[in-house]
């Protein structure tokens, strides 16, 4: 199959069978290709749990409105941006840049000066808006990842984040629960896999300039 073919297969799983689990290699590819997702400066200012224990995921279902996925699914995963610290994060990646290069310059240097430089001008809010939204890039390589291994998954917003937060020693952490994704494999019980994809077409979408 290719790609087109895969997106079209997926849809956000409402119910899924409890009794299956994702194998441990086909997690590792999730977590490489959620690695290797895009991220402003390249800082990737998020972390990513993976939860799998039953106590906290029923913790955290009371605090997704009840939703089923969060206890069903065969892994939970919670995608955290950062939200201390940033000029730790920025000397982190440019370390990161001279060990994998295996290079140190005023430049490199320089560079992560002006990232610093550009995040202190944010506003707190803004600081927030923009760190929250590298998550969702993160994410997004999550879902085709999933769609290629034919593994379900179903992003939510729809949970309490101060509550996931709490129950997950978040704050403590300097970090803020800004999307979800529980995945495993669909139930044969539910009934939205049946239903056709609704997508505006090409010419509503798109427009040459």
């Amino acid at each position: 199959m290719n790609l087109i073919d895969h997106l079209n297969w997926r849809y956000a799983t409402k119910m899924f069978d409890p009794k299956r689990k994702v194998g441990k290699q086909d997690l590792e590819f999730l977590k490489e290709a959620i690695r290797l997702s895009v991220s402003s400066y390249g800082l990737q200012l998020y972390k990513v749990l993976i939860i799998e224990n039953d106590e906290i995921r029923a913790a955290l279902r009371k605090a997704s409105w009840d939703q089923s996925q969060i206890t069903d699914a065969s892994q939970l995963f919670v995608f955290c941006n950062y939200t201390l610290d940033y000029d730790r994060h920025v000397d982190d990646y440019v370390e990161r840049i001279i060990t994998t290069q295996g290079t140190s310059s005023d430049g490199i240097k320089q560079y992560g000066e002006s990232i610093k430089s550009s995040i202190a001008k944010m506003s707190a809010e803004e600081r927030k808006s923009w760190s929250e939204k590298q998550t969702y890039l993160a994410l997004n390589n999550l879902l085709i990842a999933c769609a290629e291994l034919k593994i379900d998954a179903c992003p939510m917003e729809g949970f309490d984040n101060q509550a996931y937060n709490q129950i997950l020693g978040l704050d403590e952490l300097g970090l803020n629960a800004a999307v979800i994704a529980p995945v495993g494999y669909r139930s044969a019980s539910d009934k939205s896999q049946n239903r056709l994809k609704i997508r505006k077409t090409k010419e509503e979408l798109f427009q040459t300039a």
